[in-house]
């Protein structure tokens, strides 16, 4: 059952930017030479989490003879070229465009680092340039801990101005099921736009789950409806 909402807290990559087939392409550079490929299963336990988390878990997974350090490095300049590429997922600028017109305050909450947000966005800053604030959490003094800890939404929604009145008025939308974790744990409500191979026992999770973020409809969360 949805409840009013009167704040919105955005995750970055799979919801609003499509990076995957950058971070697709940069993984399989680092892994052939390893003779392997990502897998959906590795990936899956990656997907939400902070850059550090992630790489341990692929080179714990994918057995690499690498350090999370020298993954980092090598992938930096694989992405560096890849992440201007990325482009916005469908219904991404209608939906940021509409909360702008209508008032509604709206932030950003990513696992991605500024610097590697800042290249994804390079072509779409106008329509990023509309969120109140963003929340890095690989920069950010004040998250220690990445999703699936709700840290990270708990500092973003601080930072609104006025605040919300309470954790269920602030509407999440993710695509991972590690950020749904993380702002159900924050007292938040989620709207889940998963990739297709996520399980049904990880979409039932969110408090409401879509096939695309234009299929989304404000008013059943008492948020001012589409004009058209």
């Amino acid at each position: 059952m949805t409840q009013p909402a009167t704040h919105v807290i955005f995750d970055l990559d799979g919801l609003l930017l499509d990076t995957e087939v950058q971070y697709t392409e940069a993984h399989n550079r680092l892994l052939k030479k390893y003779n392997k490929e990502l897998t959906w299963d590795v990936k899956s336990k990656m997907m939400g989490r902070s850059q550090n988390v992630a790489y341990q878990i692929l080179v714990n997974e994918m057995n690499l003879p690498m350090t999370v350090e020298q993954v980092k490095k090598e992938m930096s300049g694989y992405l560096e070229e890849l992440f201007p590429l990325s482009s916005l997922m469908p219904g991404a600028h209608r939906l940021i465009a509409h909360f702008f017109k209508a008032n509604v305050p709206m932030a950003l909450c990513s696992g991605s680092s500024k610097r590697f947000y800042q290249l994804k966005t390079k072509n779409h800053s106008r329509i990023f340039d509309l969120l109140q604030h963003c929340v890095f959490v690989p920069d950010d003094p004040d998250v220690t801990r990445g999703k699936p800890d709700p840290q990270c939404f708990e500092v973003c929604s601080q930072r609104f101005s006025p605040p919300p009145k309470c954790p269920s008025a602030v509407l999440v939308f993710e695509d991972s099921p590690n950020g749904v974790e993380a702002a159900l744990r924050a007292g938040m409500q989620v709207v889940m736009v998963p990739d297709f191979r996520v399980s049904t026992e990880d979409r039932n999770k969110a408090t409401l789950c879509l096939d695309s973020l234009l299929h989304f409809k404000p008013e059943l969360f008492d948020l001012p409806t589409f004009a058209d």
